[in-house]
């Protein structure tokens, strides 16, 4: 076989448009997984567009931003100054044009790069844009990036100055997809809080802060807090944070209004801002854990040309607060050092209320110790491997390409892991098999993980024993099977993980494994229903003799089929904590020792089996 040409026809340059189209990971991140993660492009996209109009009103132009959806397109109005009419086409066409690159109209703005609009353009079925300005508007519309209408000059209008944007995701580019209103819910949530003069309204519902991050906290926070929120700000820095009895640590941060999912400088800036103030004031060198776990705590921050680690800026990389400011680990240091320690001098009740939440922490802690020991030794002597795990090769915590695209199912029984272990992806996708119904853990102490061994051989396949820095799998993938039974694993699952790993849930890595209930055929095809709608429908276009079966469990589908259901058309439900959920409430009520509460709930909200559709998200909540 010859060896392929290298020569000057191998090398091509490509227009804006192509650029992206063919390569939108580098600017959306992931494209392909319909909609069910709040990290995916197709959020990115709406994001890219608000960022625009949020920076408006960061320059004081504008108050109200307005967000509809409807059958996949979304529409978005702000009422800032308007894009200059005369640019209007190249500020959404033309790489790297845009008004971010003058400090002096937009100084500390989100985007910095003069990509985010025109990258929603390229990758959208139909854009359009239309600029109101000083009476009069200039409008545009495009089809995947190509300009196919415009008004060559300005039209006399009677609207009010700002933007309006209409686009609908390009199903060539992200498949068939769904868009779930609880991560759109939870990015306007964000703008509100950062924004407490801003107005935002998503299909009519208004979302609107008073006390930034204060607000966030005590809407969030799924327990009980040992003492009132603690709220600091100032001019480029605003701070919130509470304990609670929560396992784990649980961390909002912002820059310029954009959420840090990863974090960065100023996160990492505050967890030792923290330790090291508390350490000062109580005089005493406590354990970091000690001092942080249960903590929740909220950061943001404004910076001057910010650097992020990619185009889809979830993790800030700067180290000062502009070109001549300080450098944020100084920054937050000094500001929280002074606020913070003042206030433990004026509040010496809530200092108290902290200093016995580190001394619980202390004693469970060491309590622990003795635990992990003895089961580390057992497991060392009995030379115990993880058999349950049939482990894949790529990992969430390494720097391969394809990293984010790591998963594991969680399965009942042998039977069930056999046919994934068959069908799945051995690079990307990984198996932990079950032994049977796993204990209920609500109640229990952490020691549980370590003197129960199928828990301390998932806590340790997925390496979350320190936290969340080294988890292994971005999707931890439930998959049981459709009955009772496997319903009640699930259950009990989702319960250790909000018992144990809350943070793991929040983040948004747990989800449940959707599979066909029905295969429907004749002679000439097949076709998988996942509800019973869907199997009629199957019935009625299926013509002569027709075949049903209904699977009972993930074992009696082949290893040929299974891969089917867990490759590119993987249905996934994300686990979504909701606004407000009260974990604790919710956990005692569902598996705490309430019989009869509970017996009550189930018969008068008793109804025929209906599988989650897609695009409806499992969100957890207590009932009124």
């Amino acid at each position: 076989m010859a060896e392929p040409v290298y020569d000057e026809k191998s090398i091509k340059s490509l227009d804006w448009r192509d650029h992206i189209r063919l390569r939108p990971g580098m600017y959306i991140g992931n494209v392909s997984g319909k909609g069910n993660s709040a990290d995916e492009g197709l959020y990115v996209l709406i994001k890219e567009v608000a960022d625009n109009c949020l920076d408006e009103y960061m320059m004081g132009y504008g108050k109200r931003i307005e967000i509809k959806l409807k059958n996949n397109e979304v529409t978005v109005r702000d009422f800032g100054r308007g894009i200059p009419l005369g640019k209007v086409i190249e500020c959404v066409s033309k790489i790297n044009t845009g008004g971010k690159y003058d400090t002096e109209a937009f100084q500390k703005s989100i985007g910095l790069n003069g990509v985010g609009c025109k990258v929603v353009n390229a990758l959208s079925e139909h854009f359009a844009v239309d600029s109101f300005r000083d009476g009069k508007t200039v409008g545009a519309k495009f089809e995947r990036g190509d300009l196919i209408k415009q008004n060559k000059k300005a039209k006399p209008s009677d609207q009010k100055s700002g933007t309006l944007i209409r686009f609908k995701p390009d199903e060539e580019i992200f498949g068939e997809f769904t868009f779930h209103k609880e991560y759109i819910e939870k990015l306007l949530w964000n703008y509100a809080y950062l924004n407490t003069g801003l107005t935002l309204v998503f299909n009519g519902e208004r979302y609107h802060s008073k006390n930034g991050l204060f607000d966030l906290l005590s809407e969030n926070l799924e327990s009980d807090s040992n003492y009132p929120i603690i709220h600091f700000k100032e001019d480029d820095i605003e701070i919130a944070f509470t304990h609670t009895n929560q396992y784990g640590e649980e961390y909002f941060s912002f820059v310029n209004g954009q959420r840090t999912t990863l974090g960065g400088t100023h996160e990492i800036a505050f967890k030792q801002a923290i330790v090291e103030t508390l350490r000062g004031f109580f005089k005493k060198d406590y354990h970091v854990s000690d001092i942080r776990s249960g903590l929740a705590g909220a950061i943001a921050v404004r910076v001057e040309e910010p650097t992020f680690e990619s185009q889809t800026k979830v993790r800030l990389g700067s180290d000062s607060f502009g070109p001549k400011g300080p450098s944020i680990r100084q920054g937050i240091t000094n500001f929280l050092r002074t606020e913070l320690d003042n206030f433990l001098h004026k509040n010496p009740q809530c200092a108290e209320e902290i200093k016995k939440r580190i001394l619980q922490s202390e004693r469970e802690r060491t309590e622990l110790k003795g635990v992990q020991k003895i089961a580390k030794e057992r497991a060392k002597k009995a030379k115990v491997v993880n058999k349950k795990l049939r482990d894949c090769k790529v990992h969430f915590n390494s720097k391969h390409q394809d990293a984010g695209e790591s998963s594991i199912f969680i399965t009942e029984g042998d039977s069930a892991s056999g046919s994934i272990t068959k069908s799945r992806d051995p690079m990307t996708q990984a198996v932990f098999s079950l032994r049977g119904k796993p204990l209920n853990t609500y109640g229990l102490k952490r020691r549980v993980i370590y003197e129960n061994e199928e828990f301390y051989l998932l806590q340790d396949a997925l390496d979350i024993e320190d936290g969340l820095d080294n988890l292994r799998y971005n999707k931890i993938i439930l998959a049981t099977d459709a009955d009772v039974d496997g319903f009640h694993i699930r259950i009990l699952l989702m319960c250790y993980f909000l018992q144990f790993f809350p943070e793991l849930v929040r983040r948004e890595h747990l989800y449940i494994l959707q599979t066909p209930l029905f295969r429907v055929r004749n002679k000439k095809a097949t076709i998988y229903c996942y509800t019973e709608e869907e199997k009629l429908q199957a019935i009625e276009t299926l013509t002569g003799k027709v075949e049903i079966t209904r699977f009972k469990g993930l074992g009696e589908i082949s290893p040929a089929e299974f891969k089917q259901f867990i490759a590119e058309n993987i249905r996934l439900e994300p686990v979504l904590i909701g606004k407000k959920s009260h974990l604790d409430s919710m956990l005692e009520f569902y598996m705490g020792k309430n019989t009869p509460e509970r017996k009550d709930f189930i018969v008068k909200n008793l109804v025929v089996e209906e599988p989650i559709n897609e695009g409806t998200a499992l969100e957890l909540s207590v009932p009124a």
